[in-house]
């Protein structure tokens, strides 16, 4: 977000620095002022730090009888051997409109997949003069959604590999006794679940 307030201009050097050297180079805005720039009360959002926070899907009832702006999207874009793609041009298009054209406006980009980061590619913030910052967190862990999805996709890919691996080398009557041991008694009870699925397999 920029406005006239909270513009921080850069004085620009030849050749250009690497990315990090300039994200670093700037100190950013405590994110708190940048949501009083946008309206924005501390019950609608959650800090993360000084410069993160999480935006609440709350804030679109005060925002309701707001008037509408306008709605850019950058869409595909295969990226120039230097690397400048979608991110760089969306942080580009948005330092225009705010920095040089005092208008407010806001920049939506997803957080990048950690594949870019560590592989030839490089990370997904931006570039040069033009990325988001602080890039490094940005690009590795922001508010730790990505770590959330990436343990909820290896407790998937460990109960397929398990299943899978039960199935291969153990027969129907040992699966079944695991599945649904007999008690002291020699009586098995089945779970709510097993009475569901087998009712859904059946219909």
């Amino acid at each position: 977000m920029s406005s006239s307030r909270s513009v921080r201009k850069l004085e620009m050097v030849s050749p250009v620095p690497a990315d990090i050297d300039i994200a670093n180079s700037v100190e950013p805005f405590h994110i708190s002022e940048i949501a009083k720039d946008l309206n924005l009360s501390p019950n609608h959002y959650d800090l993360y730090g000084k410069y993160k926070a999480k935006v609440l899907l709350s804030v679109l009832d005060e925002l309701e009888r707001n008037e509408d702006g306008y709605y850019v999207v950058v869409g595909g874009i295969t990226p120039t051997p230097l690397g400048e793609g979608k991110f760089t041009t969306t942080v580009g298009l948005c330092q225009a409109l705010g920095a040089h054209l005092d208008r407010k406006v806001i920049t939506c980009l997803r957080q990048p997949s950690q594949g870019p980061t560590f592989g030839i590619k490089g990370g997904a913030a931006g570039g040069g003069y033009s990325q988001v910052i602080p890039m490094d967190e940005f690009n590795l862990h922001l508010t730790g959604d990505i770590h959330a999805i990436t343990a909820a996709n290896n407790l998937l890919a460990a109960a397929i590999d398990t299943r899978i691996f039960h199935e291969s080398t153990q027969s129907n009557k040992a699966l079944f006794n695991q599945l649904c041991p007999p008690n002291k008694e020699g009586k098995r009870k089945f779970s709510d679940i097993m009475f569901r699925r087998l009712k859904a397999w059946y219909h």
